[in-house]
């Protein structure tokens, strides 16, 4: 038996473009950050040793990233009835958490340099910043065009990433300038803590967005009252209740409901309304419809008062 057997729909993303991307990016950003680290060292700047580890989480994020891709390209099976599409954000999270981190150490670096400063080789400094500055926009261009193409979080992420890194570099070019002419060395851990900072704003917000889908929320773009009036705005529903919207993933997003129907019409063809419906005006495609009637279906007093109000509203319709 093949996934085919039992799943009406693929849960599988095969994203080419997003592969392609993120290889050019990773080996490029690996490149990079080699550099960065060895230019840090020997320039003992602050300011480009907080970027190369912003760089080296960037390689991180790109490598769990890379293996979300391919999961998410593997069948769903018995055991992971919804494929692996949901490594993605796991990954995503993590990625966000490691920035979190990373900032934090920044910021604890950053105020003993404040304490006590330290000499910087200013050619190396402005030499590998430069470099970083090209490599930057790079790659911002590469993410911002592959995320245009195909939906995906990690990439987006990785988008947001390059985006503080390009800041950094610039932040670690102004910070090196300003050291040659003023030698005002209390320059470089104050560009590095504005750059930690950046990376924290990055890091909430890529974790935020991540731990959300992993709660299974509600998406943003999505408003549940109003799925749920137009669900109950189809010919024989009567009354809509226990549902839920979530995605799996980025793009793939699944819903539940149980309806009360009209006896007299034909359950199939409500069915068949609710899912044109919801995939054509919200694209969801993965719907489960529970049919249910509730003088039989026990659903205690809510059950109860919808009987209720079902006779009260037919005695007033017979007056």
């Amino acid at each position: 038996m093949n996934q085919y057997d039992y799943h009406h729909l693929p849960h599988v993303k095969e994203q080419s473009k997003s592969k392609q991307t993120l290889w050019i990016t990773l080996v490029l950003t690996l490149f990079f950050t080699l550099v960065e680290i060895i230019g840090g060292l020997l320039s003992n700047s602050l300011a480009l040793l907080s970027d190369s580890a912003h760089m080296a989480s960037d390689v991180l994020a790109l490598g769990l990233s890379m293996v979300a891709l391919y999961l998410a390209a593997r069948p769903p099976n018995k055991r992971f009835t919804f494929g692996y599409l949901r490594f993605e954000i796991i990954a995503s999270f993590l990625n966000g958490l490691t920035l979190v981190i990373i900032a934090l150490g920044i910021f604890v670096e950053g105020i003993r340099r404040f304490i006590h400063p330290e000499s910087i080789d200013f050619q190396l400094m402005i030499t590998v910043s430069s470099i970083g500055l090209v490599v930057n926009i790079i790659l911002t261009i590469v993410l911002s065009r592959s995320t245009k193409e195909e939906e995906n979080l990690n990439v987006k992420s990785a988008l947001w990433h390059f985006i503080g890194d390009l800041l950094s570099s610039i932040g670690v070019i102004i910070s090196a300038v300003i050291i040659y002419f003023t030698d005002f060395y209390f320059v470089d851990p104050l560009i590095s803590i504005i750059i930690g900072a950046i990376i924290c704003t990055g890091g909430a917000k890529i974790t935020r967005e991540s731990f959300l889908i992993l709660m299974d929320s509600v998406p943003q773009q999505f408003d549940l009252d109003q799925i749920r009036a137009d669900i109950g705005s189809v010919e024989g529903v009567e009354d809509v209740h226990d549902m839920h919207v979530w995605a799996i993933s980025t793009d793939h997003y699944s819903l539940t409901a149980h309806v009360f129907i009209n006896e007299h019409i034909q359950p199939f063809c409500v069915i068949l309304a609710i899912n044109e419906m919801l995939e054509n005006k919200y694209g969801i495609k993965h719907i489960t419809i529970q049919i249910e009637h509730a003088s039989f279906h026990n659903h205690g007093d809510y059950g109860r008062k919808f009987l209720e109000q079902k006779i009260e509203n037919m005695q007033e319709k017979n007056k």
